[in-house]
């Protein structure tokens, strides 16, 4: 059997330029958990960037979407798509980072096709998911002409399991297969949980950044439960009475997931493993605990500041990953009102 080929130098500088939060949790992961995350990953985050270029009209991210994501499954060479990503494509990315991820993607679908069979079958697996999701997204949102919303919350949560859900999944299926004593729950229920916690993480994502994906003209908020509230998509930033009690369901559905997310990561048995499938649920309620606190009406960003991201990771240190400590923090980063915590991670 092929063995992984180690990432070049500038592989885990590349992952960690590209992914704030989650390279964190790959960090934690054993070797043979790393890697096939770590590719999968850096795959993933190649065909975003080509979906969210809104420089490209929205038939040429499509196309280049559709001969990446068939170079990723094999059934193309890899070569002519990426060296036409990185004769056109690449030259459009402002990022540093995404311009190297670009120009490293042969070294990612060398480094893809010589892992384990059945990791590489996974990845190519959850990549297609990922990429109809994201074709999904341009041909929703790609015309950049006018605003446009998803229609219901079964747009939302098809596009939340396209590009998040099928994660939790892939996750889970990779720990059942390296990991011989993964979870004390059955290997269905696992799955479920991680589906359900993907789709919590992505929320989370799409309620932070509700203004700038106003600002790119999309609003992944349901418009039938708007028009409900008496709102148009456009008009969610001058109508915060009307859109509080909306924006606060979906952030009640967020928490949700999440908690499901803690019971997923309750089920791990491998305290390495507990601490990395954990850290977004951690990171992901203290960001909704944020936009709570922010209200509807501010436009300002919000993220975790980087001194309590590492105030979360030392007290997971401290706890050893513990079960019942992991979910009394839980609890407090939701609803924490002191910031004393972020000076004493052992609290």
């Amino acid at each position: 059997m092929p063995q992984a080929p180690l990432p070049s130098p500038a592989m885990p500088e590349l992952l960690r330029g590209v992914s704030r939060s989650f390279y964190l949790s790959i960090r934690l992961l054993p070797r043979s958990l790393r890697e096939p995350v770590s590719v999968a990953y850096l795959l993933a985050r190649a065909t975003d960037t080509i979906a969210d270029t809104a420089t490209l009209p929205p038939n040429q991210r499509q196309a280049q979407l559709a001969a990446l994501g068939a170079a990723i499954q094999g059934t193309a060479p890899p070569q002519p798509a990426t060296q036409e990503l990185a004769a056109s494509f690449a030259p459009l990315q402002t990022a540093r980072r995404e311009r190297e991820l670009i120009f490293a993607l042969p070294h990612c679908l060398a480094w893809l096709d010589a892992l384990q069979a059945e990791d590489t079958a996974d990845i190519r697996r959850v990549l297609g998911y990922i990429t109809r999701g994201q074709a999904l997204d341009v041909e929703r949102f790609g015309q950049g002409t006018e605003l446009h919303a998803l229609e219901n919350a079964a747009q939302l949560d098809e596009y939340t399991y396209l590009v998040a859900g099928c994660v939790g999944e892939f996750w889970t299926d990779l720990c059942l297969r390296h990991l011989p004593d993964f979870a004390t729950l059955p290997a269905s229920q696992m799955r479920e949980l991680g589906r359900a916690y993907g789709m919590g993480l992505q929320l989370v994502n799409i309620l932070r950044d509700v203004a700038a994906d106003l600002a790119a003209l999309r609003c992944y908020l349901p418009a039938d439960e708007l028009a409900a509230a008496g709102l148009a998509p456009g008009d969610i930033l001058g109508s915060h009475d009307g859109f509080g009690p909306v924006r606060a369901r979906w952030l009640q559905q967020a928490q949700d997931k999440l908690a499901l997310g803690m019971r997923y990561a309750d089920a791990v048995n491998s305290r390495r493993v507990r601490a990395a499938s954990v850290l977004p649920a951690l990171i992901g309620t203290r960001t909704l605990a944020l936009l709570r606190d922010a209200g509807p009406a501010s436009l300002t960003p919000v993220k975790v500041p980087r001194r309590e991201v590492r105030s979360i990771l030392a007290g997971i240190a401290f706890s050893l990953a513990g079960r019942d400590s992991l979910q009394s923090r839980f609890a407090r980063l939701g609803g924490m009102e002191s910031k004393d915590e972020w000076d004493n991670p052992a609290a």
